[in-house]
Formats: structure tokens, sequence, C-alpha cells
């Protein structure tokens, strides 16, 4: 695969790797899951069944599902609002993915915390605030360090949060402190509905850790994305500090379901990614190509997924919301019960941990 472009380092990744028929099947399920998955969820917006904020990850696969095979469970991951497909990597199912969609009681946060707002274990959820969970993940980091464990953070944020001032605070309290922290830029050449060029004075997202090495990946080519993150996790374990990776990528829907993406981009430019690029078809055909797989058997995965889609999709229409009086539930950790303030003085809420 592709030659990962380097900053401050004399040797990067390696350009050849083994995937076995295990793991490339493993790899098209997950990939194929995040895209029907994602596509499910453009249905029940535009139904008024999902509402409020919705961002969609396809055509961004390769990122989530190559940056966890790079990992270990044990491992910790925080990233910004375009959440759902690391919500599906780092262990969480379809079902209670859409179910928090839809604000469902069977949601991953109880129907509380919709599209932004989706946690499992080790993994510290989208975050609203543009920019804002980097600083987070450099504080993860930190207790990696700090409770002597073998474990990395990998900190994400896209091309459009690249330029927040406190992206370079973070970086500078990693660098001295040698934090175990992967900073990755997913860039998917738009931020919002600003293209990198008219939005940023170097695009080369890889170099901006100025003292930090960093790595550019091909983020379509999920082998890449794979053997990358295994080479930036071992350099981050041996104690040198953090590093940045840039995944190159693209989305096929707009920022969010409210932009049709296509304002500011042409239809064609989205069409020539699809066609040339596309993660799940780069994917199958190397595994065809190489005899892993037969196209069959991949058809047969295609008809699970889509049946696991439509069952989950079942699930998070017909699921009942949470009550009101749920609403303060959850708030604090480990206190006793209390009465929290509704809007008014009058309304009051039990804070149930």
């Amino acid at each position: 695969f592709q030659k990962c472009d380097l900053h401050r380092l004399e040797e990067g990744p390696p350009v050849t790797t083994v995937l076995t028929r295990e793991d490339g099947l493993k790899y098209y399920r997950m990939m194929q899951t995040v895209r029907r998955m994602e596509l499910k969820a453009d249905q029940l917006y535009k139904q008024k069944i999902i509402r409020g904020f919705c961002h969609l990850c396809d055509g961004q696969e390769a990122c989530c599902v190559g940056l966890e095979a790079g990992i270990n469970p044990t491992d910790h991951l925080i990233t910004a609002y375009r959440a759902h497909g690391f919500t599906f990597t780092r262990g969480l199912s379809v079902r209670e993915i859409l179910a928090e969609l839809t604000g469902r009681r069977g949601g991953c946060a109880k129907g509380k915390g919709g599209s932004m707002h989706m946690y499992a274990k080790n993994f510290y959820g989208g975050n609203g605030i543009v920019g804002a969970q980097v600083p987070l993940g450099a504080g993860i980091a930190l207790a990696c360090k700090y409770n002597g464990k073998d474990e990395v953070c990998l900190t994400l944020y896209g091309d459009g949060a690249a330029n927040q001032g406190q992206i370079f605070e973070a970086y500078n309290m990693a660098a001295l402190w040698k934090l175990p922290c992967i900073f990755i830029c997913e860039n998917n050449r738009y931020g919002m509905g600003t293209s990198v060029e008219r939005a940023a004075a170097s695009t080369d997202y890889y170099k901006r850790g100025d003292f930090i090495p960093g790595l550019r990946v091909d983020g379509m080519d999920i082998l890449c994305v794979r053997e990358a993150t295994k080479f930036a996790a071992a350099y981050c374990r041996s104690g040198k500090g953090p590093i940045l990776m840039e995944l190159q990528t693209y989305r096929y829907h707009g920022h969010s379901m409210s932009d049709p993406g296509v304002s500011y981009r042409t239809r064609e430019e989205i069409q020539e990614v699809r066609s040339k690029s596309d993660p799940i078809m780069l994917l199958k055909d190397r595994m065809v190509n190489s005899n892993l797989a037969s196209v069959e058997e991949l058809k047969e995965i295609d008809v699970e997924v889509r049946k696991e889609i439509e069952d989950a999709a079942q699930f998070a229409t017909a699921d009942p919301e949470p009550p009101l009086e749920e609403l303060g539930h959850h708030i604090y950790s480990s206190d006793p019960p209390f009465e929290v303030r509704g809007a008014n003085q009058w309304i009051k809420f039990k804070s149930v941990s």
C-alpha cells in the first residue's frame, strides 16, 4: 500500500503487511455495518424519527475500523461529533447506537445523549464543541502515564478543528510531559462547507505538531490505517511522547444532515471518490483478487448486515422514550440521590447515580 509521508521521523510504517482471510472478512463486515448504519440513520432522519444534530461518517469507514485494528481494547479513544462509526468499533451494538439516535431508553446513553454524545468502555464519546476533545484526550493520556499503564489515547479531530488554539496548547503539554497520545486529524477535505485550501494557510496537517513527529496516511485504505496506527501506538508506548497522524479521507454526506453537501463541492467530485477510492470497494477488490474471499461470500455478508440494520432500526423505532422523571438521573456519579431543580423552581427531579 501507499507509503506514508513523514515529518521528523527517520522511518515510518511498513508498506507491506499480511492480511489474513479472517481479518479481511471481519474488517469487511465492520465497514459494511458502519456504512449501512449511517444510511439507515439518514433515512430515519428524513422521516423525522431522528431529530436534532446528526453527522454521518459514510466514506470514512477505513478510519474507524483501521484505527481499532491497530490498538488494544484497553487503549483509549476520544473523538468529535462524527462519532457513530467509532462507537460501533469500540464495541457497542448497532441496536444501542440507533436507539440512542432516536432518543430511546435502549440507547447507549439511555436516550439522553443523541448523535453527539455516545460512550463505551475506554471510549469518551463524541464531543460537540469543535476541538474541545483534544485537551481532554491529552488528559486521558496523562492518566495512562500517571497510572503506569502501557496504554495510549487516540485523540481525534477534523481538519476544521485543526486551526483551534487549544489543539496547539495540548500539543505543547503532551510533548513536554511525553504523553502517550496519538493526535489524529481526520482530514475529509471540508470543515463544514469550507475546503481545506480556503481554511488553512498550510494543509500539511501532519506537520502541524512542529516539534511532534507526524505521519500522513491514506485514510481510505484500511491496511494503511491499521499499520500506521500500530506504528504510532508502538512509538507512544516506547516512552518517546506524542505523535501526530493525518488521515486523508472523505465524507459522502454533507457536514451534517442539514447540509446537502453539494453547494460547495460538485456531485462529480463525490462520484469520483466513490468510484476510485471507496474504502469498502478497495478491500473487496483486494480480497477477491487475492483469493481470500469470493464475490458470493461477500454478498452473503452484505445480506446479513442489511438484516441486522433493519432489526436494529425496528427496535430503535419501537423502544419507548425515557420518562421525564429520569431527566436528573446520571448527572453525578456516586452521590446519594438528591433533588435537582428543573426548568423552574417548582419542578424537581431526583438525581440518581
